[in-house]
């Protein structure tokens, strides 16, 4: 089943724990020491399109990629409401196109711990260094092996809300670094008062160390530049749950 076919209906309920404005002023803190104020930002991985929202308030012409079309059917009507002139496109992150570079990519939200191979990540990575403008910048956060090991790992998390509730079990396999969850939904049906209906669905993420996203990250021919504690200027911990990791393209035709 598609990652969040279910869940994109009661997606930003779920995820109002999530300080996004927070995020992005922290994002485009970043940008701006990197002198990029304006021109055109992608976000991989934008799923309902609250962050590319905010992005785009700041300014920045937003293009989202997400594979999710339930996603980007409730980031479209956000875009509706907004006013935002953002452009959307269903594409995986292992192979999404553009039709000329830009300024700046960010991702947030582990999106990229979907990623589940390290060629996958790769190509990513590579992806990205070659849709960047000259010395542009690559924001994004990654979930860390401490978070699936020690936080989330073989643990069951549960939430009941009016418009839906869902149980949300979780396992760790440190052998192959791969979190396996398994999400189970009910979700209120509008037509019918008191009714509810089940989703089943199974995500997978894979860890990555910050050593190995260095490594992939030069591979790809991108320049790791900075690497923060989840959304703050302090340094990555042994228990740091989430990275924040800036890098920059190294510009064209250089070594």
């Amino acid at each position: 089943m598609e990652a969040y076919a279910g869940f994109a209906e009661v997606y930003d309920i779920f995820m109002d724990n999530v300080p996004y404005q927070e995020w992005s002023r922290y994002l485009r803190t970043l940008f701006l020491e990197y002198g990029i104020e304006d021109g055109l930002m992608l976000e991989l991985g934008c799923g309902t399109g609250s962050m590319t929202e905010y992005m785009a308030g700041y300014g920045y012409d937003m293009i989202g990629v997400d594979h999710s079309g339930e996603m980007l059917e409730l980031a479209v009507r956000k875009k509706e409401k907004s006013g935002h002139d953002i452009l959307y496109l269903q594409q995986d992150m292992e192979e999404f196109e553009l039709y000329g570079t830009v300024r700046g990519v960010f991702s947030v939200c582990d999106s990229l711990n979907y990623i589940l191979e390290e060629e996958g990540l790769l190509k990513v990575f590579r992806l990205v260094n070659n849709y960047l403008d000259p010395g542009g910048v690559f924001l994004f956060d990654f979930n860390t092996e401490y978070k699936y090991r020690e936080v989330l790992g073989e643990q069951i998390i549960a939430e009941n809300r009016e418009d839906g509730s869902f149980i949300w079990d979780n396992y760790y396999d440190e052998e192959e670094k791969i979190n396996e969850y398994g999400l189970t939904l009910f979700i209120k049906e509008s037509e019918c008062a008191g009714l509810y209906r089940k989703y089943e669905e199974t995500h997978f993420q894979k860890a990555y160390t910050l050593g190995k996203i260095k490594e992939l990250l030069k591979k790809s021919g991108l320049i790791f530049t900075a690497a923060y504690d989840a959304y703050t200027r302090q340094p990555p911990k042994k228990d740091s749950e989430r990275i924040c990791v800036v890098a920059r393209e190294r510009g064209k035709g250089k070594e």
